[in-house]
């Protein structure tokens, strides 16, 4: 593969600050234990869970070009993929949750293409090529449920989140990194743990991000669908762990109807669910999403809504009645009988309408902030953007008049009106002065030796969101991971049983030149009892290679091989006696 990824027009029309986050996948990186752990995972899988995933998962498989037998090639899933309107990235592990979810809004599903080492083939807290390869993208085939992932990206980038959110999102980076790197001393998985739970138990108020978190946890990640008493499994952590997929089954996994209280219920990424969410059907999951759209500051505006902003340190962007967005870091809001009366931003700031900013009021305009007051004229009726042009005239709001703008909540404007800017409808959005002064009571707020006074008009602050307006405003690639994923470590032992696996790969898709393949079988197996002794995942393949041969000596010996591994280490007694079963009582999942 090359350095670069592959693109389509999907992927094309991604904003830059997305395709800050995508790497190529290097499919030649794979190696042939790779390939073994996707294959014994997806066999198991494809299984069982066609007794227990809604049906969209078996033809999902085929929609989206999922094989049994190999890890999927992104190019390859893309030219499938199109064909339903998606599209598919190669991420590094987690990356932010604004992106990832804003990546879902443009239909495109982010895929970390690392893959679990085989110690942890049954659950890895870090985010890998089965999980999201083989978990997120069947499902998508659903019509219904890719509109509700497209359009939870769409609400859920919106969400504003605390300061801390950022935080957590780091440690459980690295947490999940530590977790499945090999060989990590467990003091430094313990600190981190430790970093983690510290953090969940000072988060403070839950933030929107955290909620809609919550409910992107329990429904694209562990959903159940159907009713509680035979729920069928849609989550893509479920269907992606051969572990989890069949304890939530049980009745030690509490079932509860779905609702927008998952929004208040935290999870933890490290360990195994103790409770899941069941919902009726696919088109339930929008109306939960809508329900708690309602509760956003994304629609609910107002001054608790530009405070969530303040509290967040992070760029985010209000919405006034007239549909002038202000995007910056904001830093204060003034109220006066629960309204906003004035909002202030500092350094880079830009003005926007309809998500497009407005010429000659970008960040280099307003370098170093902007603040606005917003609200009714005292003692008047008719806020300044339903004046007409008769009622602009009355009110001396017209060019080149100095006016004294008097409003609610003891803000008053003193200056000489440049000109005005107005909106699709006509409304009044802008006001532009010169030898301006803005004062709340007796503080100054703006000052005539700092230049044109830009005012914002709007009687209200009807919306306000994570983000800037326009994209293309700021400068926003700028995401340093503080942690990055561990590969592999290469060694000699390591090399010669990843030989050892290819062998018995190339057998078995017929590819191996030796003379007599089932001799090469022996060979291989004695190596592998002699110099990888804990290994049991290339025993269970070359079981299945010779189960049909007449050589039933060699079989016993590789199965006894087995039996001992299981009762030297229990851990493994599940794995291996699932491998067999597979390979003994359902043979046609290939």
């Amino acid at each position: 593969m090359t350095n670069s990824f592959e693109s389509n027009p999907l992927i094309d029309r991604l904003p830059k600050h997305l395709k800050q986050f995508i790497k190529p996948q290097d499919y030649a990186d794979y190696t042939p234990i790779n390939q073994a752990v996707w294959r014994y995972v997806m066999r198991k899988n494809v299984d069982y869970l066609s007794k227990v995933a809604h049906n969209s998962y078996l033809d999902g498989l085929k929609k989206t070009g999922l094989e049994i037998e190999n890890i999927p090639n992104m190019y390859g899933m893309n030219r499938i993929l199109k064909e339903i309107g998606w599209a598919a990235v190669a991420v590094d592990g987690f990356i932010p949750p604004n992106a990832f979810m804003e990546f879902q809004a443009y239909n495109v599903l982010v895929i970390a293409s690392d893959i679990r080492q085989l110690e942890h083939i049954e659950y890895t807290p870090a985010p890998d090529i089965i999980h999201e390869g083989a978990g997120h993208a069947p499902i998508i085939a659903n019509p219904e449920y890719a509109e509700y992932l497209r359009r939870f990206g769409e609400i859920g980038c919106k969400a504003i989140s605390s300061h801390k959110d950022y935080e957590m999102y780091e440690a459980i980076r690295l947490l999940s990194i530590l977790k499945e790197a090999e060989g990590t001393p467990q003091a430094e998985i313990d600190v981190a743990e430790k970093a983690v739970e510290d953090l969940q138990n000072n988060m403070g108020e839950m933030s929107e991000m955290a909620k809609i978190r919550n409910l992107h946890w329990w429904t694209v990640e562990y959903g159940l669908i159907g009713t509680v008493e035979n729920p069928k499994i849609y989550g893509a952590g479920l269907l992606s762990s051969i572990g989890e997929s069949a304890w939530c089954m049980t009745d030690e996994v509490k079932k509860i109807p779905y609702s927008i209280d998952a929004a208040e219920q935290s999870f933890d990424i490290t360990k195994p669910q103790p409770q899941l969410f069941v919902t009726p059907d696919f088109a339930f999951l929008n109306q939960v999403l809508e329900e708690f759209a309602n509760t956003m500051a994304l629609r609910k505006g107002g001054p608790k809504s530009v405070q969530k902003l303040i509290d967040s340190k992070a760029l985010g962007t209000i919405e006034l009645s007239t549909g002038l967005q202000i995007s910056g870091n904001f830093t204060n809001v003034i109220e006066h009988n629960g309204k906003s009366v004035y909002v202030q931003t500092v350094g880079k700031t830009a003005l926007s309408y309809r998500n497009k900013e407005l010429v000659g009021h970008g960040t280099n305009t307003h370098a170093e902030g902007f603040g606005s007051p917003i609200g009714m004229l005292k003692g008047i009726n008719l806020a300044i953007e339903d004046m007409s042009p008769r009622d602009l005239k009355a009110y001396n709001i017209y060019e080149a008049e100095t006016v004294t703008l008097e409003f609610e909540g003891d803000i008053t404007v003193s200056g000489e009106i440049i000109t005005g800017s107005r909106n699709l409808q006509g409304e009044i959005t802008l006001i532009s002065f010169r030898n301006c002064t803005v004062k709340h009571g007796e503080t100054i707020l703006f000052q005539p030796e700092w230049g044109i006074y830009d005012m914002a008009v709007g009687k209200k602050v009807v919306s306000a969101f994570s983000g800037p307006a326009d994209v293309n405003s700021f400068d926003l690639i700028t995401h340093v991971p503080s942690s990055k994923t561990i590969k592999a470590k290469k060694s000699e032992e390591r090399s010669n049983l990843e030989r050892l696996y290819r062998e018995v790969r190339d057998i078995r898709e017929g590819r191996e030149r030796a003379f007599d393949p089932e001799s090469a079988l022996h060979d291989t197996f004695f190596a592998l009892r002699i110099g990888h002794p804990k290994d049991w995942l290339l025993a269970l393949e070359i079981v299945e290679l010779i189960k049909d041969k007449n050589d039933p000596r060699f079989l016993e010996e590789v199965l006894t091989y087995l039996e001992k591994l299981k009762k030297n280490r229990p851990e493994l007694d599940k794995l291996i006696s699932n491998g067999l079963e597979l390979i003994f009582e359902n043979e046609s999942v290939n």
